[in-house]
C-alpha cells in the first residue's frame, strides 16, 4: 500500500514543478534566449567563384519531393574530367525568377575530348518548400547556352 500512494505523490510533486522548468536552463528552448533587435552588420565581401561556367547545359528538371524540390542539370565540357560541380544561386533583380550558374572545376590533366556522354556533368541542389513558395521560374546558365522552366 505504501508504494503506490509513494508513487502518487512523487507524480504529483513533478507535475507541479513543471513551471519552474519551463523557466530554467534545463529546459532546451532557453539555451539561446529571445531575440533582440541589434545594429545592422555590414554584408561581408562577396566570394568570387573561381569555377568556370560549363559550355552547355543540355537538360534541366526540377523534380518534387517530401521537403520541397530538386533542381538537377546536366552540362557538356569541352573534354573530360570535370569535377566539383555545383548550381550556385547568382543574383536576379526578380525575386520570383531563381537563377543558377552551373560551375565545375577543370581536370588536373590534359585529357581527351572523348564522346559527348563522357564529357556530361550532373549537378543538383535542393530548394525547400518556403523557398519555392516566391519561385515561379527557373534558369540554369552555362557559358553558351541556358535553360529555364516555369510553373
Amino acid at each position: 500500500m505504501k508504494s503506490p500512494v509513494t508513487a502518487a505523490l512523487v507524480a504529483v510533486l513533478v507535475l507541479t514543478s513543471c513551471g519552474s522548468v519551463r523557466d530554467s536552463r534545463l529546459n532546451p528552448f532557453n539555451w539561446f534566449g529571445r531575440s533582440e533587435r541589434v545594429e545592422t552588420i555590414a554584408p561581408l565581401v562577396a566570394k568570387v567563384d573561381p569555377r568556370p561556367l560549363v559550355a552547355d547545359v543540355v537538360t534541366l528538371s526540377v523534380e518534387p519531393y517530401s521537403g520541397g524540390a530538386i533542381v538537377r542539370a546536366t552540362g557538356v565540357m569541352e573534354s573530360q574530367g570535370w569535377w566539383q560541380a555545383e548550381l550556385v544561386e547568382a543574383e536576379s533583380d526578380d525575386p520570383t525568377h531563381l537563377v543558377l550558374e552551373f560551375r565545375a572545376l577543370p581536370p588536373v590533366t590534359q585529357t581527351a575530348a572523348g564522346t559527348v556522354r563522357s564529357r556530361e556533368v550532373t549537378a543538383a541542389v535542393t530548394l525547400g518548400p518556403r523557398r519555392l513558395e516566391d519561385i515561379s521560374r527557373v534558369t540554369v546558365q552555362g557559358a553558351r547556352s541556358a535553360r529555364t522552366t516555369r510553373r
